[in-house]
Formats: structure tokens, sequence, C-alpha cells
């Protein structure tokens, strides 16, 4: 990057946030922090109201801006969803532009517009990729009930029960898996509840706003976490041992089972660690992948695999026998 591409891109950092640091801005290009204090020297030249605050950072006198685009809350809202499905959901170089073009979405925007937009993008997660399935005004309806503090009240369908209840819940998080969650505390239950969007059967953003609970999204998962024991699982998956579609789908629903990393190995191998309380709910869903998973440990999974292969291997052949 040049000089002058940089210095522009201080100028949008400086205007996409409220206050920006002198060592975070020289981190993100790449220079010393002595070559950061000049460009922002020229841009005080150049006529920038800058304001220095030892130890705090550097800002933008208010009211000053680019020419502006303007973008209602909403559209904003749905860019810092696209933003985040583009970190998540594709190569590096495009996440990179991605999020470049949104600082200057964040730019031109009003203070109070900006502020939204930095409380709104903590609760919002993507951990796994598309499908095809959509929920009509659903994100919209929750991600605003999140941002405002307003109550929902569902109809929804639990997977243990097969008739739907009706609950208020006070929304916290939404998060991204194979599909969209929400997280939120449930008045019915009188705890935390995880809700799939594709089992919401109504949805009504009441007038009703709650006090701000201090729980987040990850200390919801830390209190799970702590609730039920978990055992470390450690497999190596070879992709090219099983067709196409049956590798996009291991690595599609991995999160539903404790993923919590994987790094690639020389043999072109992937080895993936899980956190999770139940070897047997695991080995189910690995079953279908045999010739393609290596167990490294526990050894204990390896037992539950060859049971569940052979109850199928006595089942099958003996039905093929009759």
């Amino acid at each position: 990057m040049n000089r002058f591409d940089r210095i522009t891109a201080i100028l949008i950092q400086l205007q996409a946030r409220r206050v920006v640091t002198g060592p975070a801005l020289a981190e993100r290009f790449g220079v010393s922090l002595r070559t950061i204090y000049r460009d922002l020297r020229t841009l005080e030249l150049a006529g920038v109201p800058l304001l220095g605050e030892p130890g705090v950072g550097y800002s933008l006198v208010e009211g000053y801006r680019l020419p502006p685009v303007m973008f209602t809350q909403e559209e904003a809202t749905a860019l810092l969803t696209a933003e985040k499905l583009a970190a998540h959901l594709t190569d590096g170089p495009t996440a990179q532009l991605s999020g470049a073009a949104m600082d200057k979405v964040r730019a031109v925007l009003r203070r109070p517009d900006r502020d939204h937009l930095e409380t709104l993008a903590p609760r919002i997660q993507v951990y796994g990729p598309p499908t095809q399935a959509g929920y009509s005004s659903t994100y919209q309806q929750l991600v605003t009930a999140v941002a405002m503090q307003r109550v929902v009240h569902l109809h929804y369908q639990a997977a243990d029960s097969t008739t739907p209840t009706t609950r208020d819940v006070e929304p916290v998080s939404l998060y991204r898996g194979r599909v969209w969650h929400m997280v939120g505390y449930c008045r019915l239950r009188q705890t935390f509840r995880d809700f799939r969007f594709d089992r919401i059967e109504q949805l009504e953003v009441r007038e009703e706003v709650f006090a701000a609970r201090p729980e987040t999204l990850q200390q919801h998962w830390a209190a799970e976490a702590k609730q039920r024991p978990r055992e470390k699982v450690v497999l190596r998956f070879q992709p090219t041992a099983v067709p196409p579609a049956s590798a996009r789908h291991l690595l599609d629903t991995k999160y539903q089972y404790g993923w919590t990393h994987e790094h690639h190995q020389p043999d072109g191998s992937l080895e993936m660690t899980f956190l999770l309380g139940d070897l047997r709910y695991l080995a189910a869903w690995l079953l279908p992948y045999a010739g393609a998973i290596t167990v490294v440990e526990p050894p204990a999974l390896r037992e539950h695999l060859r049971e569940l292969a052979q109850r199928a291997q006595d089942f099958f052949g003996a039905a093929q026998t009759c």
C-alpha cells in the first residue's frame, strides 16, 4: 500500500470509529508507530480536524466527514451481516475487501448509527456455511429485537416436543451454524435457551423493553460447558476419501458436535478437535464416514464406532439372508 492510500485509509478508520489508537493503526497497516504519527500529522496539515488525547487515542471533530452516502440503520445492519458472512464464508482477500468496504459504510454514518453497529457487531456470529432455507423476515425482526432489547413472543416447535409452545423471550444474541439461532432468556423456562429459526412458527416483536442482562452468548456457552462434562476428541479427516458432497456435509455439520478448531496436515487431512459430553452421539455422526476418519483420541470413541458398525452388520447381514 502506498502512502497516499494508507493516509486515505487512516482517514476512513478515523471516521468509522469513535477513537483509534496509534499502535492499532500501525498494526493494521504494517508500518511503524512513527510512520503513523507522520501520517496523522499530514492529515492535520491538510485541514482534517483531529483530536488527540494521551493514553486514549485519536478522533475526529464531530460533524466532519467525507461527502455522505446515506444509509438507513436497517441497510447498515444488513451490510454488517454481509460482512460477517464474508469474513467466515469466503477466502481471505475477499473477506479483507468486505471489511474495508464496511469501514467506508461506517465512515459516512451518523455517530448514533455507528454506535448502534458497534453494539450490535459482537452479538452476530457466523460459524457455518449458508443453506438454501430462508426465514422470510425472521432475521430482520430478531436483529431489531436484539438491538432494541425488545421482548419477542414465539410459537416454537422444540425438537423434543410434539406440539409447539408459546413463550416470551428476551433475545441476547444471534449466531449462525448450519442454520440461524437465537440465544435468549426464556421466561417460560426461566433460563437461557437456544432457538433455531427454522423451528419458529410465529414471531412477534413486542413493545416491551427488557432490562439489559450481563450474560453474553459466550458466557451462556461457558455456563453450559460447566454444567455438562466435556471430553476432548481429536480426529483426522481425509476429505478425498469420500465423495465431495459427503466431505462438504461433514464440514458443514461439525459445529453441531462440539467442534473447536482444526489444522491442515501435510498429507492433506484435517486434524479436528471437538469438546462434547456424549461420545455415542458423535459416533453416530461419524459412522457414515468410515474410511475417511481416524480417531486419534480417545480410544473409547473407537469402541463406540465398532459397536455401531457391528450392530449395523448384524442387522443388515441377517436381513439379507432372510
